[in-house]
């Protein structure tokens, strides 16, 4: 439990030192004082960050996450899962993570209304050249690294029940996203991430299933800008029966690609 909590702050505070050095470099760069940078620090001077240095930011975070945890074999990563040849694993967890969408953008609007802190940030880094990049290739295998392959194996190893250990993780998961409108959507897939590592024992099955969840997100976004501040209801034009039926449509996605998942990956359980 300890080396989970260990792994937890390292993840945090990479993040926290690699976002505000790519701040300070590209401010101090671009001739503002250090006060402007202190400004910008505190929060108080945001008109300083730009969308270039949040995704400059946001990809060496990610980069130094990966490679910390690489480095000091937090993360065991190997090709041994690769030479499987679990092709079928990554159809099934992308399948999966297509039918987890409609679902969980529904449980996130019959819960009370929650803040959305960072929707503003997302966006401005999604509408940057970079942002696939950043959003869908970088920030799934860095998270899966940290949460699923040092948090979680650390948890599976200090509990008895495996779902516990999970759900711990889940709600790392959901908490260091640190925007309250995106928790209960990362807490349901922290669950089936999880769950795919425990089985599995490897962070690729994750990281493909994560990579298709924000890819799916991105592309959205990038087709339909307008229904990004829509909720289900309205995108969906009122018409409960249609929410309904697309509720039941993503479960016969979802529900199909868990069993085969479950059927895929019993031989090779942890």
């Amino acid at each position: 439990m300890k080396k989970a909590l260990l792994y937890l702050f390292y993840f945090i505070l990479v993040m926290f030192v690699a976002t505000w050095t790519v701040y300070s470099v590209w401010m101090s760069v671009t001739g503002n004082s250090f006060d402007d940078v202190l400004r910008a620090f505190g929060g108080g001077s945001q008109g300083f960050v730009t969308p270039d240095m949040m995704v400059a930011a946001s990809a060496v975070s990610s980069a130094a996450i990966i490679g910390l945890f690489a480095w000091r074999r937090f993360a065991p990563m190997s090709p041994t899962y690769l030479r499987t040849r679990p092709w079928g694993v990554f159809f099934w967890c992308a399948v999966a993570a297509v039918g987890t969408i409609i679902p969980s953008a529904w449980l996130q609007e019959l819960l009370p209304g929650l803040p959305d802190l960072s929707g503003d940030t997302l966006k401005i880094i999604m509408d940057n050249r970079y942002g696939y990049f950043v959003l869908c290739i970088l920030a799934p295998f860095a998270e899966e690294a940290a949460l699923r392959g040092a948090v979680l194996r650390s948890l599976l190893g200090a509990f008895k029940s495996h779902w516990a250990a999970i759900a711990i993780s889940a709600a790392a998961f959901a908490i260091v996203h640190g925007n309250p409108a995106q928790m209960p959507h990362a807490f349901l897939m922290g669950l089936l991430l999880g769950w795919m590592y425990y089985r599995t024992g490897s962070i690729l099955p994750g990281v493909v299933l994560h990579w298709v969840n924000n890819t799916v997100a991105y592309s959205v976004y990038k087709l339909f800008p307008f229904a990004a501040d829509m909720s289900l209801h309205d995108i969906f034009g009122g018409n409960t029966n249609n929410m309904v039926l697309s509720f039941v449509f993503s479960m016969f996605i979802l529900l199909p690609a868990i069993y085969q998942l479950n059927r895929s990956t019993k031989e090779v359980k942890n």
